[in-house]
């Protein structure tokens, strides 16, 4: 492979990405005419087509993508390679993306984002609060927060938020006409509002107690893709909730929400941090760790 070559990887890999020459020409900054050319003379070069065109589109062919596999590991090391030099030359510096879900951005996250930002001015940090799992690889995150059942094996963890535990509310008028469940197998005919992630799945409660797990598929008229929605819905009286009880501690203190079966709720791990086993930490992403893990 000639230096030549490179650049003109490079380029391949910008247009992939962003199907579009003009696109590509502006995150590159240079003329569409020059990344055009790039790309024809890389697939003169090696005798293939790696980008099928027409007037409206920009793909990769088949060959391009079994290109693109092997290509963006190597492009993404270098690239890192060279913030991380830039980056110990003084202080951690440059763009830092997290995709974490909504409760961990909301608790362990936005309550000590100024401070963050004023110990380190030179990190762009960019959070992606979502809740179903990503892959950080492919979507070019430098770490992600999860769960610690939802991490994948060839990951390196670690533990990010201290112990959480659920806590199964509702408003104290939603019991004038139901009675308060004491086991978990109570909430069968109880109104419960239902949790649907991302991926089209729908939440089963879990419970524990004195080594006794049972997880329930409950039933009930609302179905709500988000924690802060569930909540609401619970302070308005439609049905019980299952919530982190860090999110409803407060609304349980002043009487708006009334919990039950908190002896079946026993705390479990918490959030874990992510990131590729092979990939050299940077040192922004080991700047916000050190910040933000628990000790």
């Amino acid at each position: 492979m000639t230096r030549t070559q490179l650049a003109q990887l490079a380029v391949f890999a910008t247009v992939a990405a962003h199907r579009s020459f003009r696109a590509a020409a502006r995150e590159l900054a240079i003329a569409p005419s020059a990344v055009s050319h790039a790309v024809s003379s890389l697939e003169e070069s090696l005798g293939v087509r790696l980008l099928g065109r027409t007037t409206r589109s920009v793909s990769p062919t088949e060959e391009g993508l079994q290109l693109l596999e092997r290509l963006r590991p190597a492009l993404d090391e270098i690239g890192m390679a060279l913030e991380a030099l830039v980056e110990t030359r003084d202080r951690p510096s440059g763009n830092l993306r997290i995709t974490a879900p909504r409760f961990a951005a909301d608790l362990l996250i936005a309550p000590r984002l100024g401070e963050f930002l004023n110990a380190f001015p030179d990190i762009i940090l960019e959070i992606a609060d979502e809740d179903g799992f990503t892959d950080i690889v492919e979507a070019g995150y430098d770490a992600g927060i999860r769960l610690g059942e939802s991490l994948q094996p060839d990951m390196i963890a670690i533990r990010f938020g201290p112990m959480l535990r659920a806590a199964i509310v509702a408003a104290p008028a939603y019991f004038d006409s139901h009675p308060p469940p004491r086991h978990p197998r109570d909430l069968v005919g109880h109104r419960c509002i239902r949790r649907r992630f991302s991926n089209g799945g729908l939440y089963h409660w879990e419970f524990e107690k004195d080594g006794e797990e049972i997880t329930m598929a409950i039933s009930g008229p609302l179905i709500l893709g988000e924690d802060r929605l569930i909540i609401a819905a619970a302070l308005g009286g439609a049905g019980l909730a299952y919530a982190f009880e860090a999110r409803v501690h407060a609304e349980i203190a002043d009487g708006r929400l009334r919990r039950v079966l908190e002896d079946w709720c026993t705390p479990y791990a918490g959030a874990y941090l992510y990131y590729p086993s092979r990939r050299q930490m940077r040192p922004a992403l080991r700047a916000f760790i050190d910040f933000f893990r628990i000790r």
